[in-house]
Order: structure tokens, then sequence, then C-alpha cells
């Protein structure tokens, strides 16, 4: 669907992109590209007159350059990644989420076939339930992005289908914010899968994925369904692997029926039935064998469809599970370090402000403030590696310093 979930909601996105400079903007060279892009927003729909008024108050933002590689769900450790995104608030959160709108729910998942709990565990993830859905205008993002870096060709069609949305009128503020790469929404739509799948769900003739929830809700669903969702089946299991399995054997690419992987030994870590032997099923083990494993199905891929990370896919399926009542995740992952949740985080701050680090307001938000003076209490409590990771180890140091 896109590049990377909002990584705001981590409070780990821009980190190392804060550590390298952006480079140069060069108007001209912008200028000429823009005026390259007309033909094309022309043939799908956008007329030259709607074109010059939604491009010629722009001017690059250099600065989204080097966030292209600095996606956490490909640069943070996946126990990091998950410890802030699910975590008790966010599940309270969601289970509230669920009574709210239990009607709203009820009529998406009779019509597309989604359960609630993996339809809010996407809203969840994706902007913290409405409340954090990027801060960057679109326009100049993703025309900075067609015209400069990596991957011009992709930006350069996402800025077309925005600029088609915004002359169509199911977008009416040209002003209007999202992430970095130009996913916006309660459920952060890329402009194409806008144009796509998005539904109108509250039938007031326009679809709209900012201010409705039940367009956004909605949508989601619809995405899921049109990418292979199975109504009433798992996402999948964790399971147990016998001894000596090979890894190789492991990948989303390598499917076989259930009752071939029941005969190797793998078996449900709860010790419940896994499903029918002709299932196709694939074993994952994203942080290998010392870690949680698990076996998906088909559910697991159109999660996984909507934010190609693996991460990303278990941060839905975790936390769907946890609204369902589930406890998590029961493997401990392979650190003697884990991440920590947001509530944890603010309490690191709240220590690290008392002594004497200017790092600004406590909000959980880890960034390059917040991770220089974990750095320098690092080097004071004699912790290695000195790395300004936010981890229980320095959270737990400071807990006991005096």
């Amino acid at each position: 669907m896109r590049l990377a979930a909002l990584g705001v909601l981590v409070g780990i996105a821009g980190i190392a992109a804060a550590q390298t400079a952006p480079p140069p903007a060069d108007p001209a060279a912008f200028a000429r590209c823009l005026s390259g892009i007309r033909a094309d927003a022309a043939k799908q729909g956008v007329p030259a007159d709607a074109f010059q008024r939604l491009t010629s108050d722009l001017q690059p933002d250099m600065s989204v350059l080097p966030l292209l590689d600095a996606q956490p769900e490909f640069t943070t450790p996946l126990w990091d990644y998950l410890a802030g995104l699910v975590d008790d608030e966010r599940v309270a959160d969601g289970r509230a989420m669920l009574v709210q709108h239990r009607d709203l729910l009820s009529r998406v998942a009779a019509q597309y076939g989604v359960d609630a709990e993996t339809v809010v565990a996407v809203w969840g993830v994706e902007s913290d339930f409405g409340r954090i859905s990027g801060k960057r205008p679109l326009r100049v993002s993703l025309a900075t992005l067609a015209c400069n870096g990596r991957r011009q060709a992709f930006f350069r069609s996402e800025f077309v289908a925005l600029l088609k949305l915004l002359h169509d009128g199911d977008l009416r503020d040209p002003d209007t914010t999202g992430s970095w790469a130009g996913a916006f929404g309660h459920t952060q739509f890329m402009p194409s899968t806008y144009a796509r799948i998005a539904v109108d769900f509250d039938g007031d003739g326009r679809r709209d994925l900012v201010a409705s929830i039940p367009d956004a809700l909605a949508s989601t669903a619809n995405y899921l369904k049109r990418a292979g969702w199975q109504t009433g089946r798992p996402w999948g299991h964790e399971v147990t692997l016998p001894a000596g399995f090979d890894l190789a054997q492991a990948g989303r690419g390598n499917r076989r029926p259930v009752s071939e992987w029941t005969a190797r030994g793998i078996v449900r870590r709860d010790g419940g039935p896994l499903p029918a032997g002709d299932t196709r099923s694939a074993v994952i083990a994203p942080t290998g064998a010392r870690g949680p494993v698990f076996l998906v199905f088909r559910n697991y891929d159109a999660i996984y469809s909507y934010n190609a990370a693996e991460s990303y896919a278990l941060a839905i399926a975790s936390l769907a599970d946890r609204l369902r009542g589930g406890g998590g995740f029961a493997a401990p992952w392979p650190t003697d370090d884990p991440g920590l949740s947001r509530a944890q985080r603010r309490e690191l701050q709240t220590l690290l402000l008392a002594r004497g680090h200017d790092i600004g307001e406590v909000d959980g938000m880890v960034g390059t403030a917040t991770r220089r003076a974990i750095q320098a209490e690092q080097r004071r409590l004699g912790l290695t590696p000195q790395d300004g990771r936010a981890g229980l180890r320095i959270l737990t140091a400071l807990r006991g310093a005096r």
C-alpha cells in the first residue's frame, strides 16, 4: 500500500534522518520537474488550469528525503517497534473505540466481512485512533519526492493521484497534511489507494477519510477484503518449533498445507488446535528461532499488503488479538534489554529531566534530544552499549540511581 506506517506513533521516526543533512534545494530543477508532470496529470483528468492552481505555490521540502532511509519498520528492533505500538494504553483505547463505534463496526463487518478488532487495530496503529495523522503538507511532500531522490516514479504517480482527488472534490483542502511519504487520514491511505479503495460509508456523497470515521473504517475493511481477507478465519497462531527445525523453510513465500507443518512437529504455543490440514500456511520467525514464531495464513497476507513489513503486520495482528482479550505473544524476544511502552518512555523522560537534561516536553516520543540524554547517562553509569537507545536497561538504572 505504501512505504511505511506513520512512524510518529512509535516515537522513533526521523531520528536517523535528523542526523543526515538533506541535500540543498534546486528551485529551477523543481520547477522543470513539475512542468514535466503536467502532461501526466492531464492524462489522469487534471486539466491544465487546475494543475496550475494546485502547484503554482509549491516549493520543495528537502527534509523529507532522508526519511526514505529511516523507516522504523526496517530500522528498529522488532521488540522496540511493538512495545511502542501495542501497549496497554493503545489496547485500552482500542477497546473504548470498539464500544463507542459498536454499531458502525457491526455494519462494516456485515458488508465487508472484516472483524471489528482488526479494523480498529489498523486505526490504532496508523493514527492512534485519529489523534496523530501527520503534519506535513501532502502537496509539498509528494511533489518533492516526485522530483528528488529515489522512487521518483512511484511518488510522481502518487502526486498526480493527490491532485486528481483535490480536483474531483474528494479532498477539499489543498493544505491537507499527512505523513512524510504522503499517507493521510484516519487509516493512512496513499492517494492512489484512496482513489481505488475509499468508500462513502456515511452516505454524504463524498469519500472523506480525513474527517469521516465511517468512511475511514469502511475503506480500511474494503482494502482488506480486496486484499483477500477470509471472513471468520485467523491471521495465524504463535507456534513452537520442533528441535532442529530448518529455518530455511520459514518465510511467507514458502507456503505449505498445515498438515505438513504438523507432521514436522509444529504445534500451537497455547496448545490449541491448528486449522484444517489443507489450509495453506507459512512459518515466520522474524527474530530467529529464539524469539516468537508464527504460523500465518491468508489473512496475515492481507494485513501485510497494507504495509509491506513483517513488524507492521505483527503489530496489527497482535493488537487485534489483544482487543479480543488475548494476552499478546507468549515467547520472549531474544534480547536482554526489552523495548519500552509509551508510559515507560514518558517515565524515562521524566527521570532525564530530573537529572538536568534539556529534552523538551515529556511526550513519550524518543527524539534526538532524548537519545543524546540517554547516551550521556549511559556513559555516566558505565552502561554498554552507549547508543542512546530507550530500553528497559537504562530505565531500570535511572530508577535506582541517586
